[in-house]
């Protein structure tokens, strides 16, 4: 993989990462562009112990625009992007409306004495893996779907280095029902300054299992129980295993973890990215194939926070869907979004043989 970084007009970074070792990519950006927006603001929630990131200038982005406008697509035949090069392979750069930044203009003030304030300290990157407008991330070859891990953890272990990020965090939005403001095939990475409430439960249920047992890894024995008993498992293969949680909160959940624990993606090793690819497409196309349409998902990785806990993680990825039926979505109403206890109208047992054999 050949990997080129380019300063965008703005000063923005972008990175390219190719396939092929003779890609030229010292195209130059030619927009005139304003300067990036100042970092977000974080205020704390004491009633909840979690951060708000409070980013107004994301109320302007950019939002479903047309093809011939897309700004995810090459540059070429005299229309400019945020992507320079006339194609690529897999593209990388800082997102032009970022919820955290390293673009500090000031230190805010606290709200209350209860309510401390500081700035939306991170980064916030746009991840292209085709230049293909028309396609999505189950249409990928395997080798592509190597490229974009190889890119992950390149990003992963650099942004981890950045003083003040304690956690990683790589997604896919896919489908307007999701909330996608970009048609593109695209994912997005976040690092946060904060280890994430979901995260930090993770964490809580892991430790106590570790106490209580000596020392064991909950996701691990979790996937272990679940690979022995195979009600749930959708598909697997050497290094990893697809299967459908027994407490699934969404009516097509899916985890994708190696069987070996690892804290992150630059922790796999070569047999286990090039083992991925297959399976994860796989399972994408099954989604597809449940109601022979494009479906709408959340692809999310988990990974360990970059300085703390990272005995009890064990990555894997999230891989869920909204739709529960061709013509009906799942919508977090009171009991989900006002208490945060879901209710599945899909038993997990089901999902797994829909998904088995779609």
């Amino acid at each position: 993989m050949k990997r080129t970084t380019i300063e965008l007009a703005d000063g923005r970074e972008l990175i390219y990462f190719d396939e092929r070792d003779d890609a030229v990519r010292n195209q130059p950006d030619r927009r005139e562009l304003s300067p990036p927006p100042p970092a977000s603001q974080l205020r704390y929630d004491p009633l909840t112990d979690e951060w708000v990131a409070v980013a107004v200038h994301r109320q302007s982005r950019t939002f479903l625009p047309p093809a011939d406008q897309c700004p995810l697509c090459p540059s070429r035949d005299g229309r400019l992007s945020e992507i320079p090069a006339p194609e690529y392979d897999v593209a990388v750069f800082e997102n032009r409306f970022p919820a955290l930044s390293r673009r500090i203009a000031e230190e805010p003030a606290a709200i209350t004495p209860f309510t401390p304030v500081q700035p939306g300290q991170g980064r916030c990157e746009v991840v292209c893996f085709t230049d293909d407008h028309n396609t999505s991330f189950a249409a990928l070859a395997p080798g592509r779907v190597r490229t974009v891990l190889d890119a992950l953890a390149d990003r992963t272990a650099a942004l981890s280095e950045l003083p003040g990020v304690e956690q990683v965090f790589y997604f896919e939005n896919r489908g307007v029902e999701i909330g996608v403001t970009l048609h593109h095939p695209h994912g997005q990475i976040y690092a946060y300054p904060f280890v994430t409430p979901r995260t930090r439960a993770l964490l809580g249920a892991a430790r106590r299992h570790a106490e209580r047992t000596g020392g064991g890894n909950l996701y691990a024995d979790v996937l272990a129980a679940e690979r022995a008993a195979g009600t749930r498992v959708v598909t697997s293969n050497e290094h990893w295993t697809a299967y459908v949680p027994a407490a699934a909160r969404w009516p097509f959940e899916v985890h994708i973890a190696p069987h070996r624990p690892v804290p992150d993606i630059p922790a796999l090793s070569d047999a286990e990215r090039d083992a991925f690819g297959p399976l994860y497409l796989d399972l994408l196309r099954r989604f597809d194939g449940l109601f022979d349409a494009p479906m709408p998902y959340i692809a999310a990785w988990h990974q360990v926070p970059v300085r703390i806990d990272r005995e009890l993680g064990h990555l894997h990825l999230q891989l869920f869907s909204i739709r529960r039926a061709a013509d009906k979505l799942k919508y977090l109403a009171g009991s989900e979004s006002g208490m945060g206890v879901f209710i599945n109208d899909i038993a997990p047992e089901r999902a797994t043989e829909l998904l088995r054999a779609a």
